[in-house]
């Protein structure tokens, strides 16, 4: 392993409550160092036996790497778009083959990748449909679930991905989602929901889904419905930036972003942990196509207009993701942590645009902008 050591001087660092003062923070080897790895009196930025780089961050501010908990990837340009934003790590809600996920997790120099894999769907909805969609996805009964669930652990699956958008014949039936959810589970293994309508909703709480997925935009989520997500301490990324734009583009079949928007207030009111995703995808056929990266911070943006102050919004993007996903190496900067960060201009803890303003990119301790 290299004994490069980088030093990024004088940047206000964000804490998760706010911002420190000016301070030096050290990249050694991948993570981040202390001052000790400064050497003597922390006065210099090398080793005996190693090279080193400093970077000017005074009047700057150093944040984690941004984390986009819904996002789809086709090929490395989608992670070096990601990267080339700020967003270091990307959790995929849906790829396959599992040799096409194997062989983008093996790259470096760009934004680490975790999958759901294959996910779970009914056999007559639009995910079915798609071209080339794995057979073993498509799920018909509960018998199915457990044998569903182990072929994903098998393929190396981060988490499970099931699709909750209606009963058969399109979608699968609501003993099927719990019997999946009862076998993840039994492996300790989380679930994420797609639900794009109330109805779609009802089945992933009542199934006890732990992560909802998209927001409805069919109505507002009932009161009753986030209580019982709340309870059940069930987590929403709500990806504002798809649903915004394909309700964009098919407002005359009744949906509405103003619905989306109303329940992730309604669930911020409540408390529920709201993750930041924005369903970036590069799939042909896809109802919209977020871009890779930009429109991260299109969904920073949303969040905040939906009610989210810009402190609750950089920590659904960074030390949120990281505990609800187990990534316990990431999400905050601190000694021994990997030293995935976004050096940026301006202020984001008062003014979430800030984001945009970038100065630096590293991942795993490479500057890779």
């Amino acid at each position: 392993m290299s004994d490069q050591v980088t030093v990024i001087e004088g940047a206000r660092v964000f804490t998760g409550e706010g911002l420190s003062e000016p301070q030096d923070v050290v990249i050694v080897d991948g993570t981040i160092g202390d001052t000790g790895d400064l050497g003597p009196g922390g006065g210099s930025s090398s080793r005996a036996d190693g090279s080193s780089s400093r970077v000017n961050g005074r009047g700057k501010v150093l944040l984690p790497g941004l984390i986009d908990s819904h996002m789809h990837t086709l090929g490395r340009q989608d992670l070096d778009d990601l990267a080339a934003w700020g967003v270091t790590t990307g959790l995929d809600m849906a790829a396959w083959p599992a040799e096409h996920v194997r062989e983008m997790r093996e790259l470096r120099g760009t934004t680490q990748m975790l999958s759901a894999m294959t996910p779970a769907v009914g056999p007559g909805g639009n995910h079915a449909r798609m071209p080339g969609f794995p057979a073993g996805g498509i799920l018909t009964a509960p018998e199915q679930a457990r044998g569903f669930v182990e072929t994903r652990i098998a393929d190396g699956a981060d988490y499970i991905k099931i699709v909750t958008e209606a009963e058969p014949p399109e979608g699968m039936a609501p003993e099927t989602v719990r019997a999946i959810v009862e076998a993840a589970h039994a492996h300790g293994l989380l679930v994420v929901a797609h639900s794009v309508t109330t109805g779609a909703f009802h089945v992933a709480i009542d199934a006890g889904v732990d992560i909802s997925t998209h927001a409805p935009l069919d109505d507002v989520l009932d009161e009753a419905s986030v209580d019982r997500m709340a309870a059940q301490r069930m987590v929403s990324s709500p990806t504002l930036t798809m649903m915004r734009g394909v309700a964009g583009l098919r407002a005359d079949q009744g949906l509405r972003y103003d619905a989306a928007r109303a329940s992730v207030s309604r669930f911020h009111d409540h408390g529920i942990r709201l993750l930041a995703g924005t369903d970036a995808n590069s799939a042909p056929g896809a109802p919209f196509a977020p871009r890779h990266g930009e429109s991260m911070h299109d969904e920073l943006e949303l969040l905040v207009e939906a009610g989210l102050t810009p402190l609750e919004v950089l920590r659904s993007a960074t030390s949120l993701p990281a505990q609800t996903f187990g990534l316990e190496d990431r999400g905050v900067i601190a000694p021994g942590k990997r030293a995935d960060l976004l050096l940026v201009d301006g202020d984001p803890t008062t003014d979430i645009t800030a984001t945009r303003g970038i100065a630096g990119v590293w991942i795993a301790g490479e500057r890779i902008r």
